[in-house]
């Protein structure tokens, strides 16, 4: 009677368990110590001023009008970013990497209740400026540390301290590294993980090697392509790099990314053979990378004689999850670097085909997603990338 009591009871506190996950979902990454302290303002030199951009840009001028061009410029005013925040319960964790400096954030931290510092002891911020918050990752984001600006560069004769670092991806690996390495969570990559996608293509392991390889990340490499251009107005012409970092967000950018062909392979009595041919040619990490929310859709249409579609197929590539009760990826056909992906395309004799298309588009968002957080876009949620006809001769 006891044994059975135990097992009911047991059977009650896991269902108990998975009814309370399924209305609180699991958070999907850990927090590491590099993310989880604000980054400390306090020796700034009195040069910065109150650290806006404007001010960085009086003498840098042309870094000034590319970082306001940015995603970076809206990290925190983006209004898909807004919505999905508010949709999640405004988490603090997401102020950490989107208005990263300590005067940026509405609270200090004292400390965190949890291991996994998802739950942060707050007190007001008499710091906080909002002005500042709203510029999102700016200037001192990446380049203050304890007084001085991050640099490559020396003997610049610059008016501030310089630190001079060996490459500037160990910049980009604050924010843009994840591990997702905790209970619940059955996945091969961490979500948001794109230096662990470099490194395991590179067939490195994630974790402190990341730190040591920070060199082969190849990050500012196309996000952030060389130009010679002085540092300042008259200065000296350097190898300086532009402050862009285009990505999901910009369809050349994506369009440079991937190859795609698009060929007629075979005509025989019965069928026509189409072969389309995508591959991650140009990026070092998975693609679509980032959010689980992007991905590609591949149409391959068959038009008749009066341009009336007579089959059709649908392809998408993309990350696949369960995120309740557990977070279990269900599949990821993401295209990684190097490795081609083909598709057949058949279309019988019989119905006459006049052309043949192809049309893959890009979706920074999921239609579904987007009516669930309740986002109302004014920008396009997804753009064209590759289209290619063709016709046919009966």
């Amino acid at each position: 009677m006891v044994k059975r009591l135990a097992i009911i009871l047991s059977l009650v506190l896991i269902a108990a368990y998975l009814i309370w996950r399924s209305f609180r979902p699991m958070n999907v990454f850990i927090i590491e110590d590099k993310i989880a302290w604000p980054i400390d303002t306090s020796k700034a030199p009195a040069l910065f001023g109150k650290l806006n951009a404007k001010t960085c840009g009086n003498c840098h001028k042309k870094f000034y009008q590319e970082w306001k061009t940015t995603i970076h410029s809206k990290a925190w005013t983006d209004p898909y970013f807004k919505a999905d925040m508010k949709f999640d319960g405004n988490q603090f964790v997401c102020r950490l990497c989107h208005t990263p400096l300590d005067q940026q954030l509405p609270s200090k931290v004292l400390g965190y209740r949890d291991k996994n510092k998802w739950d942060p002891i707050l007190t007001p911020n008499p710091n906080f400026n909002p002005k500042l918050q709203h510029e999102g990752v700016t200037c001192a984001v990446c380049h203050l540390r304890n007084g001085k600006i991050l640099g490559v560069l020396g003997n610049t004769n610059a008016p501030h301290p310089v630190k001079i670092i060996d490459s500037p991806n160990q910049i980009c690996v604050r924010c843009h590294v994840s591990k997702n390495e905790k209970f619940g969570v059955f996945s091969k990559l961490p979500i948001c993980g794109t230096v662990a996608e470099i490194t395991k293509s590179k067939k490195t392991k994630i974790g402190e090697s990341i730190f040591l390889n920070v060199k082969s990340l190849g990050c500012v490499n196309c996000h952030m392509p060389l130009e010679k251009r002085p540092l300042v107005e008259g200065g000296p012409i350097r190898n300086a790099r532009r402050h862009l970092w285009r990505g999901g967000h910009d369809p050349n950018m994506v369009k440079k990314a991937i190859t795609v062909t698009f060929n007629q392979t075979e005509k025989t009595n019965k069928n026509y053979t189409f072969k389309l041919s995508i591959v991650n040619s140009g990026a070092a990490h998975y693609v679509p990378t980032g959010t689980p929310d992007r991905h590609f859709t591949i149409k391959l249409l068959a038009y008749g004689k009066f341009g009336k579609v007579i089959k059709q197929k649908l392809e998408i590539i993309k990350r696949n999850f369960i995120w309740r009760p557990f977070i279990f990826e269900l599949s990821d056909t993401r295209l990684r670097p190097g490795l081609p992906r083909n598709y057949i395309f058949q279309v019988s004799v019989d119905e006459k085909p006049a052309k043949v298309e192809v049309i893959i588009r890009y979706h920074l968002l999921d239609e579904k997603r987007r009516r669930r957080i309740n986002y109302k876009n004014v920008d396009p949620i997804s753009y064209e990338v590759f289209r290619k006809e063709i016709k046919l001769l009966n």
